[in-house]
């Protein structure tokens, strides 16, 4: 009886365990995400995410993998607002893609609250081939490939990948490089002279 007690009482008390492990995960994860950003990738350890979410590093290991597989899980989240940059295209009329996509994607890097894990993604990308791998795979499978299907165009990959390089480049000089005059003229101003080459890069001859 003690042992049928102790099997119903371990699956009637499931449901705490897996909120507990549904925030400790959430805790690694922002964890990962300070630590990448202070350090870049190639300067944080399982370790040192570890310390920071206040687990052991076993328990990283457990819930993630490797390092890597770490920072694919919190670039995945820091990344989540991005993924609709799809729907973005689709609400409206495909000669008004350019500037819907561009107010998406640079209302994401204005925003400091999506900006600070993005800051700690693309500065991970560019000093490390493995980041630079993660960032890749992220952008191919979930944006561009979305976008791609969105546009239902000849060269729609290429299109969209067109459109994405201008968006990221105008991305590092402002928010990353910082700059200037690019790092403090209003927002408005790179919409309006940015979002007609995006335009023509998706939906162009």
């Amino acid at each position: 009886m003690t042992g049928a007690d102790h099997g119903s009482g371990v699956r009637r008390r499931g449901r705490p365990p897996r909120t507990e492990s549904a925030g400790t995960r959430d805790r690694i994860l922002a964890a990962a995400r300070e630590e990448f950003s202070e350090r870049g990738y190639e300067k944080t350890s399982v370790r040192a995410i570890a310390k920071a979410a206040g687990v052991d590093s076993a328990l990283v290991h457990h819930y993630f993998g490797t390092k890597e597989q770490v920072f694919e899980a919190a670039v995945s989240v820091a990344f989540a607002p991005a993924l609709d940059a799809p729907t973005a295209l689709a609400d409206g009329p495909l000669d008004g893609v350019g500037e819907r996509l561009t107010r998406f994607v640079l209302g994401i890097w204005e925003n400091p609250t999506s900006r600070a894990p993005l800051l700690a993604i693309v500065r991970s990308a560019v000093n490390n081939e493995t980041a630079a791998a993660v960032f890749r795979r992220l952008i191919a499978a979930q944006l561009l490939r979305r976008i791609a299907e969105r546009l239902d165009i000849p060269d729609a990959e290429l299109r969209a990948e067109l459109a994405a390089a201008q968006l990221v480049g105008c991305a590092m000089l402002r928010y990353v490089i910082k700059v200037e005059p690019l790092a403090s003229v209003d927002v408005e101003q790179i919409v309006t002279r940015v979002a007609p080459v995006v335009q023509g890069h998706l939906t162009g001859p």
